[in-house]
């Protein structure tokens, strides 16, 4: 883990940027899997951020893809088809969506969290497995689903595309804020 924040430091990103630092499905990273899929850190000294997600398509795809992959534990319903037909790379989308947001919020450890800052539940991490109105532990909520593929997903993007992105913690209303 100490190497991502090596490796992002050679990017040369400019003050107030953030380096973005994606794994190959063959690279392990310490503790991933076992304690996270990503996680974003910084360089408070250069004013710089960092983020790492893991492609988790062949290495814990059942915690790190879920829904688009049956989760380890816990209710086993069925996977939901990804909208882009990758199971990793939807994990991998995910999980950046959460880890940007955590960093716009907390950048450096000290902004918008809730809890004890050694475990900071920030604006994603508060509402994990959350997609769509209705969401409970194991059913990823009502979500919009393509006529044509099937794929189940909550936004739109450019040209066409569509991702499945998580639910964000809204504190003036506190709970949790889905898409659709």
């Amino acid at each position: 883990m100490s190497q991502i924040a090596q490796i992002a430091s050679y990017a040369g990103t400019p003050r107030g940027g953030i380096t973005l630092v994606l794994t190959a499905e063959d690279v392990s990273v310490e503790e991933f899997c076992s304690s996270h899929c990503a996680f974003h850190g910084s360089d408070q000294s250069a004013g710089t951020t960092f983020i790492w997600v893991g492609n988790s398509e062949s290495q814990c795809a059942g915690q790190c893809a879920w829904p688009f992959h049956k989760p380890l534990y816990g209710p086993q319903l069925p996977e939901l088809i990804p909208p882009n037909g990758y199971v990793g790379i939807e994990g991998m989308i995910i999980n950046l969506a959460s880890m940007l947001a955590g960093t716009v919020s907390n950048p450096f450890g000290n902004g918008y969290f809730q809890g004890n800052q050694e475990a900071p539940m920030e604006a994603c991490t508060a509402c994990p497995g959350v997609y769509g109105p209705g969401a409970y532990p194991g059913y990823a909520g009502q979500l919009l689903t393509d006529s044509t593929t099937g794929a189940s997903y909550n936004a739109n993007g450019a040209y066409g595309r569509k991702y499945l992105l998580p639910a964000f913690f809204d504190p003036t209303m506190a709970t949790c804020s889905t898409l659709n």
